[in-house]
């Protein structure tokens, strides 16, 4: 294979063009708006295919990398959008588009509307028909400048070709706001309150001071059911059939790795790819490996290079060995065709092994009943206080563990994962927090690094219970798909059996480690700053049961060797 790609390197477009800009475009939209856009586009003769970004982060607001960014720092470099610098020499037009009611464009800012994605139409049909436009657009961009790109690719602008949604979430009721059904406050009010306050407070104030009055806040607490009001924010897989390249990071468990591996399960596209790395979530992005996959899949898609993007194997995985080692891997197929579905079943019926576990997850299915009951609250040494809302990040979460014997050798577990657990409360409702993790001989936890440059275990998967009504047709045995349309509410200490969706995720347990599962009625180690609101359901006691009629398990995809 890297034979394969070394060659096919060489028909990928090359430095050759100077770089002419122009500030401050008028983008028109269809109700007469005009949006402010800056455009960097090759400074020569004919008409070059253009790259497009539009997002709140300001197109002018100078973004200083890290430095140990493989792409170095340069006077155009603006946060989770591609870099002119690289781009333009190589043949490409690239557009920054200041949304709505941000940076420079005038209005009222429409976050998480319709709007949002018809703007976005409008803006590349735009570029799609200048004179410098071969008429071929393409979105490609990080975070925000990914998840946009699924909400308007429903839209179909006829410009559009192709998409590039490097970590991007698809849905925004199921991966941003509400995991499982309880709200994901960590992220998404820190998120919006600051950006808010860089356009009510920072420079931009100056361009649009009265903007970010939506009270955007409320309406995702208003819309704690997916009812319909996210519909617009929520990839239309039917209707995606454009080729694509969804990319994921195995840390973006709590944000946007499910994007990725339901859009290329899902999405209609007939041409369609899926990446998903590991580490931050910007380093990858201008990573000598990243753009050359970027650039070889838009040199055949907007310039017609037949270089054999799309003859490789459509699936390229990070495969994890600990501490943040990993090597690339080609697939044919997501989940992997010879995934080995393996049940590690909940054993709570025998005396615990050690002081901090309360069973084992075992390879045979446990005869024995067996219970464990733990605090609803997860309340720590200092208590539960009512004024608070989200875990600690520290960790705490309290709950139930289990874990695994050692491994006889080594064993790697790639692709979604999922529970079935048999629960009870004493109170009307109970929150389930899933975490996997890789525990070594000494006993110590090997952490990965977050999205945010962070420490963070192998997987993470949640439910609030009373959302366990599964949609029948869209779940499957590894990836349970919840309704979330109604609240079936628990009466006390009724035992109810529920599936939960664990995130993907791809590690390699070394001989002599484990697998941990953690139960909690709150957030555990490594969810920061992807944490969670845990209502009022804090007092009473939570109940996990095992063993007999009630086949409580962990869904593990264990890989063997090719």
């Amino acid at each position: 294979m890297q034979e394969q790609l070394t060659r096919k390197e060489s028909d990928a477009s090359s430095p050759r063009y100077k770089m002419t800009i122009e500030k401050d475009v008028d983008v028109a939209m269809r109700d007469g708006a005009k949006l402010k856009a800056d455009v960097f586009r090759p400074d020569a003769d004919g008409q070059f295919p253009v790259l497009i970004n539009m997002g709140i982060y300001q197109k002018d607001k100078l973004w200083i990398p890290a430095s140990d960014l493989e792409e170095k720092p340069n006077p155009h470099m603006n946060w989770e959008t591609v870099n002119p610098e690289w781009w333009v020499p190589r043949g490409y037009c690239c557009v920054r588009v200041d949304e709505r009611g941000s940076g420079k464009s005038p209005g009222q800012s429409v976050l998480y509307s319709p709007q949002e994605a018809i703007d976005f139409y409008d803006a590349i049909e735009w570029a799609g028909h200048q004179p410098w436009s071969n008429g071929r657009v393409a979105t490609i961009g990080i975070s925000f400048f990914a998840r946009t790109q699924w909400w308007v690719a429903n839209l179909k602008p006829p410009s559009l070709a192709c998409i590039v949604p490097w970590e991007g979430a698809a849905d925004q009721y199921r991966d941003i706001l509400y995991h499982g059904g309880i709200f994901g406050s960590g992220f998404i009010v820190g998120w919006f309150t600051t950006h808010m306050a860089h356009h009510m407070l920072g420079r931009a104030y100056r361009n649009n001071p009265d903007t970010f009055q939506e009270n955007v806040l409320w309406r995702f607490l208003r819309n704690s059911l997916d009812s319909g009001a996210f519909k617009t924010q929520q990839a239309q897989w039917d209707e995606i059939d454009l080729p694509m390249w969804a990319v994921g990071n195995w840390s973006g468990m709590g944000l946007h790795l499910r994007g990725a591996t339901e859009g290329y399960m899902r999405a209609a596209s007939k041409h369609k790819k899926l990446r998903i790395h590991c580490g931050t979530h910007y380093h990858p992005f201008y990573s000598d490996d990243g753009r050359r996959d970027q650039l070889r899949f838009f040199d055949y898609w907007l310039k017609d290079i037949d270089n054999g993007v799309m003859a490789e194997p459509p699936v390229k995985l990070a495969i994890r060995t600990g501490h943040g080692a990993y090597h690339f891997r080609y697939e044919n197929e997501w989940p992997i065709a010879r995934t080995q579905w393996t049940k590690l079943y909940l054993d709570l019926s025998a005396p615990q092994a050690q002081a901090d576990m309360a069973g084992v997850l075992a390879r045979s299915k446990p005869t024995a009943p067996g219970k464990r009951s733990y605090s609803a609250s997860g309340a720590s040494h200092a208590g539960h206080a009512s004024a608070s809302s989200t875990s600690l990040a520290a960790g705490g979460g309290e709950g139930i563990s289990l874990i695994t014997p050692p491994f006889e050798q080594d064993t790697e577990i790639t692709g979604p994962l999922a529970a079935q657990l048999w629960v009870s409360s004493t109170t009307e409702d109970m929150d389930l927090f899933l975490t996997l993790r890789n525990i070594d001989p000494a006993g110590n936890d090997v952490l990965e690094i977050g999205q945010q440059g962070q420490p963070v275990p192998v997987a993470k998967g949640w439910l609030r219970v009373s959302h366990r009504e599964l949609d029948r047709e869209l779940s499957l045995p590894y990836r349970p798909y919840h309704k979330h349309l109604r609240r079936q509410w628990l009466t006390s200490n009724e035992i109810v059996e529920v599936q939960v969706e664990i995130w993907s995720t791809s590690m390699v347990f070394k001989r002599g480690h484990r697998i941990r599962l953690d139960i909690q009625p709150r957030d555990g180690i490594g969810s920061a700053p992807y944490t969670h609101y845990h209502a009022d359901y804090n007092v009473g006691e939570n109940t996990i049961y095992s063993g007999g009629d009630r086949e409580s398990f962990l869904l593990v995809p264990i890989i063997p060797p090719k």
